[in-house]
């Protein structure tokens, strides 16, 4: 499994056989897929986070914890229906059932073309139900259901950065300062304005009192 690269998509396969679990790995990995392979719908609720350590499938079983890899993006989550344990269809209704992973498009394979079986997990939320063997034609139908997941993500990614940058922006504000300073300026220049006046005036009446008036003078011919 070489490196990942930004235009691959991350599958997970389930499937009980070991020839068909390398089959669909090998066919994916031509599409330029990364693939992850479980031999079991519990192991798959391990990868995914999605089962508790107690539970298990065969009651003989040591119990053991879960491996989760949430920080693991997964774009498609390919399963086959029987398989001992927890079937195709249980696996499905699981992962729709988590709010984290229900937008992750489920496909189901079988080798027995059931319709009742078919119709029930396509009710459920599956995206294909494939019949065994899967060919490389069918996993071009894959490609458009990854990629609506992949940019539903990228979408709401940049979303959640620009409201992380805003919050900080809002907090630094500090306009209560920035109004108070002129205002109290203004303040403390009015008492100086209103002597300055008063000055003024006082001056104006004593030049009027020590002027001359001529209003009682007669004029002597």
């Amino acid at each position: 499994m070489g490196m990942v690269t930004e235009s691959q998509f991350h599958v997970l396969a389930v499937d009980d056989s070991l020839f068909d679990r390398k089959m669909i790995e090998r066919l994916l990995q031509k599409s330029s897929c990364q693939v992850t392979t479980v031999d079991s719908g519990s192991k798959a609720l391990e990868f995914l986070g999605l089962r508790e350590s107690n539970e298990s499938d065969d009651p003989n079983a040591p119990s053991s914890s879960p491996v989760t890899h949430q920080e693991v993006e997964i774009n498609l989550i390919i399963t086959d229906y029987c398989m001992p344990g927890m079937t195709g269809y249980d696996l499905l209704k699981r992962v729709k059932e988590s709010a984290a992973f229900k937008s992750i498009p489920v496909v189901i394979m079988s080798s027995e073309n059931v319709p009742a079986r078919i119709s029930r997990c396509l009710e459920e939320g599956a995206e294909e139900f494939f019949l065994k063997p899967v060919k490389l034609a069918d996993l071009t139908k894959l490609k458009p259901h990854m990629m609506k997941t992949k940019l539903k993500k990228e979408s709401e990614n940049p979303a959640k950065e620009d409201n992380a940058v805003l919050k900080p922006e809002i907090r630094e504000e500090e306009p209560s300062v920035i109004e108070i300073l002129p205002l109290h300026q203004e303040v403390e220049q009015e008492p100086m304005l209103s002597n300055n006046k008063r000055k003024a005036m006082e001056e104006v009446i004593s030049t009027d009192r020590s002027r001359p008036k001529y209003n009682d003078i007669t004029t002597l011919v």
